[in-house]
C-alpha cells in the first residue's frame, strides 16, 4: 500500500507540473510575426527569430512552422464562430486570438453586443482568451474595447488579455514613445497582460497611406522592439507582416529580409 501511495502521488506530481492552468502565459519567446502562406515561408519565419506566429485564421494557413514555433489560432470574426473553427483551435493551439477589428467596416464589423453574444462560445474551448482586437481607441472611456470589457465583466465572462494594433503617422524617433503610450495607457486602463499583434509605420490620416522610407522603418522595427522587449506588461509583440508579397510593410521577398527584416532580426 505504501508503494502504491508514492505511485499515486508521483503522478499527480507529474500531471500538476505539466498542466498549464487557464491565464497563465507559457514561457514563449516575445517576439512573433503575423503571417500568410508563400513561398519560403518556413525559411523566413526560423531566420526572423519568430517564437510564435498567427494567420488570421483557425489554422496554419498550410505553413510548416520550424520547431520550437508557436502557432496560435483566432477566431476572425462573427462568421468564424463555429464548432468547426473552434475545434480546430483548440486542437492547434493553447490561445485562442478573438475577432480581428470589430470596430472596422472592412474587418470583422461586430457590435459590442453581437460579440458579448458569441463569447461563450470562444471561453468554451477553455483556451487562454484575448479580447476582440481593436484597430484603435483601447484606451478610450466608451469606446469599442471599453465598452466590451465593461460587459464581459458584467456578466462574468473571462478576458485573459489585451490585443492591440497601432500604427505610427510620426516616422520620426519619437514614434516608438508614441507606441509606448499607447500600451501604456490600455494597461493602466484594464490592469491586463498586452500583446501587440499587428504594428509598424503607416500614416492612414490621408486618403492615400503613406509610408515612411525604407531607413525610419527598419529604425523603428528595431527600436520599437527594443522597447517592446523592455515591458513587463507586454507579453508578446507581432510586426505587421512578414511577407512583402502580403503588405509592403513585409519583412521577407522570399527568404530575403529587406531593412526591416535585418532590424527586425536583430532584437529577441
Amino acid at each position: 500500500m505504501r508503494f502504491v501511495r508514492r505511485v499515486v502521488v508521483l503522478a499527480l506530481v507529474v500531471l500538476m507540473a505539466l498542466s498549464v492552468p487557464v491565464g497563465a502565459e507559457a514561457a514563449v519567446k516575445k517576439k512573433g510575426v503575423s503571417a500568410a502562406n508563400f513561398s519560403g515561408v518556413t525559411t523566413a519565419l526560423g531566420d526572423v527569430g519568430a517564437g510564435w506566429f498567427y494567420t488570421w485564421a483557425s489554422d496554419k494557413q498550410g505553413i510548416a512552422a520550424p520547431s520550437g514555433v508557436e502557432f496560435v489560432p483566432m477566431i476572425w470574426g462573427a462568421g468564424s464562430v463555429n464548432a468547426g473553427q473552434l475545434s480546430q483551435a483548440k486542437s492547434l493551439g493553447t490561445t485562442l486570438l478573438a475577432f480581428n477589428e470589430p470596430d472596422m467596416g472592412g474587418q470583422a464589423n461586430m457590435s459590442v453586443e453581437r460579440a458579448l453574444e458569441l463569447w461563450p462560445q470562444l471561453q468554451g474551448t477553455g483556451m487562454r482568451l484575448s479580447a476582440p482586437a481593436v484597430a484603435f481607441g483601447g484606451d478610450t472611456a466608451g469606446g469599442w474595447l471599453d465598452r466590451f470589457m465593461s460587459g464581459a465583466a458584467a456578466r462574468g465572462y473571462r478576458v485573459d488579455f489585451i490585443p492591440l494594433h497601432w500604427y505610427g503617422g510620426d516616422f520620426s524617433s519619437a514614434a516608438v514613445n508614441q507606441l509606448k503610450g499607447y500600451l501604456q495607457a490600455v494597461y493602466n486602463r484594464y490592469r491586463k497582460p498586452i500583446w501587440v499583434t499587428e504594428y509598424a509605420l503607416i500614416d492612414f490620416s490621408t486618403s492615400v497611406p503613406r509610408y515612411p522610407s525604407s531607413d525610419q522603418q527598419a529604425a523603428f522595427a528595431k527600436n520599437s522592439a527594443l522597447m517592446l522587449q523592455g515591458l513587463s506588461f507586454v507579453e508578446r509583440y507581432s510586426w505587421f507582416t512578414l511577407s512583402t508579397s502580403t503588405h509592403r510593410t513585409g519583412l521577407y521577398t522570399g527568404t530575403t529580409p529587406n531593412a526591416t527584416g535585418v532590424a527586425y532580426r536583430s532584437v529577441g
